[in-house]
């Protein structure tokens, strides 16, 4: 997406700490948008669980077809314990992936300098790839259903739908992303076509045919076991992972384990022709919320991942490079809320300082 002159961004703060990261990534664009004469028009969404146990209502339809005119969606976190699990997740961020055509699910895998790996004698350098993940398809569709539910012969049939169309077009995603990070120039398959036979020869047979199109790009295949062994033992040999949506959705929290934790984790649920949603990937962390003490740093990568995609690609680095000042200079003692050393509110306020 190229620049404009003004971009509209709506805002969801959501459930428990996302208004208060909201904030401080708020801060941190406002900040950048001023260095690099960045306008923006943000549009406040009050859809989560408060509204949802008020009037009973998730997302209108009518409000998803005004998400289609804005250039971008930066979101907070959803869930409230006082509402079921599924109602907001299905009705709120699945609805939003699904109806705005989201097929990709983006997440940046990268340790920060002076951030904590779990993982022995790794360093920055050793962990920086992506993991690109089908987003609108595979086990996620919905598709299934139960027959004689609430007897002992109950049976729960949910299937992964996989199309050409889907697939070949996160395929190609992922080989243009590889292309563009230009680095080791390897991208891996993860499935496990060993055992979904139908679904793996899909991906495989797509993933090679798409590939002679990318000379350059070398091709690599890992089952999705392998691919979460080698992702603790030797991070360093991905530059680009590309998974289903149900693979995708389990490695990248253990990827983000391994860069430090829920803080710093970013993702973007991206539609490359269309509107693009961002946010952390952590939840909304009931516990913490309102006390000041949660880590904003992955809503702030969040915001930098969002202007990244808009096309203002040297403010995204700008952002970028404080988070890593912050992180480096050794200002932040941990990522864990109530441990950074620092406020909520500190850590906004330095991160839009050093840009």
């Amino acid at each position: 997406m190229g620049k404009k002159e003004g971009y509209k961004i709506g805002i969801i703060p959501g459930d428990g700490v996302g208004p208060e990261v909201i904030r401080e990534g708020l801060k941190v664009l406002k900040s950048a948008g001023e260095k690099f004469g960045i306008k923006y028009d943000f549009v406040n969404y009050d859809f989560g669980g408060e509204r949802y146990l008020k009037t009973g209502e998730v997302l209108p339809d009518s409000t998803l077809k005004e998400f289609k005119q804005l250039d971008a969606i930066l979101l907070g976190a959803v869930g409230h314990p006082e509402v079921k699990t599924g109602i907001l997740e299905q009705g709120l961020l699945l609805k939003i992936r699904f109806g705005l055509d989201q097929y990709i699910n983006l997440r940046p895998v990268k340790l920060f300098p002076g951030v904590d790996t779990p993982l022995a004698n790794k360093k920055p350098e050793d962990i920086d790839y992506c993991v690109v993940r089908e987003n609108t398809e595979g086990a996620y569709c919905g598709s299934g259903g139960f027959f004689k539910k609430g007897t002992s012969d109950e049976i729960a049939i949910q299937e992964s739908i996989n199309t050409k169309k889907g697939v070949e077009r996160c395929v190609r995603y992922a080989y243009e992303l590889t292309k563009g990070r230009n680095k080791k120039k390897e991208l891996t398959l993860s499935d496990k076509a060993n055992v979904l036979t139908f679904e793996g020869d899909l991906w495989r047979r797509t993933f090679r045919q798409v590939g002679k199109e990318y000379p350059e790009i070398k091709q690599n295949f890992a089952l999705v076991d392998a691919t979460c062994m080698w992702m603790v033992k030797n991070p360093e040999w991905f530059d680009v992972i590309v998974t289903s949506n149900l693979f995708g959705d389990i490695i990248t929290d253990l990827a983000a384990v391994t860069q430090g934790g829920m803080g710093i984790a970013a993702g973007a649920n991206i539609n490359p022709e269309g509107v693009s949603m961002f946010e952390p990937i952590h939840g909304s962390a009931p516990k913490y919320t309102g006390k000041n003490v949660i880590c904003p740093l992955a809503t702030i990568a969040a915001g930098a991942m969002m202007l990244k995609i808009l096309g203002e690609e040297e403010a995204a680095k700008t952002i970028e490079k404080a988070i890593m000042k912050l992180t480096g200079e050794g200002r932040i003692k941990s990522l864990q809320a109530g441990r950074m050393g620092l406020s909520t509110e500190e850590v906004g306020d330095l991160v839009a300082k050093f840009i």
